[in-house]
């Protein structure tokens, strides 16, 4: 889903990830748990979630537009854990409201038998590009 270079991609071996389902304003994708991001039990650590989480909801809401625009930043991020997180799991995120330059993104983790693992609910606002192109 994203090409090897990207930082936090890289990290999460993003490139890797398999993309279920992609619609105007939703993705479904197959991702894993890397083991440099596994706590002492196996598990996904709870602090990386969040860039799992990040990740998916730029790139959900770049299904809603032809061409992007501009920059996106994370204003605000929101994320309940229910179960472990651990081996392969599914994202489900889907862009569930946009008002003006913000934007709502709510994510699903879920386990290959439907479970939900964790819930995430991120506002992403556009904003002009802060790096200047040559």
């Amino acid at each position: 889903m994203i090409g090897r270079g990207h930082t936090a991609g890289d990290l999460l071996e993003a490139y890797e990830w398999e993309i279920l389902e992609e619609g105007k304003g939703h993705l479904r994708v197959r991702a894993h748990v890397p083991d440099r991001v596994k706590n002492p039990r196996g598990q996904l650590f709870g602090g990386f979630t969040p860039t799992y989480v990040d990740l998916i909801a730029l790139f959900t809401f770049r299904t809603t537009q032809e061409r992007p625009k501009g920059w996106l930043a994370t204003l605000n991020l929101r994320l309940d854990y229910f179960e472990p997180i651990t081996g392969s799991f599914e994202m489900d995120s889907r862009v569930v409201n946009q008002r003006g330059r913000n934007v709502w993104v709510e994510t699903s983790f879920l386990d290959p038998d439907g479970t939900m693992l964790a819930f995430a609910l991120v506002t992403l606002r556009e904003t002009e590009d802060p790096l200047p192109r040559s």
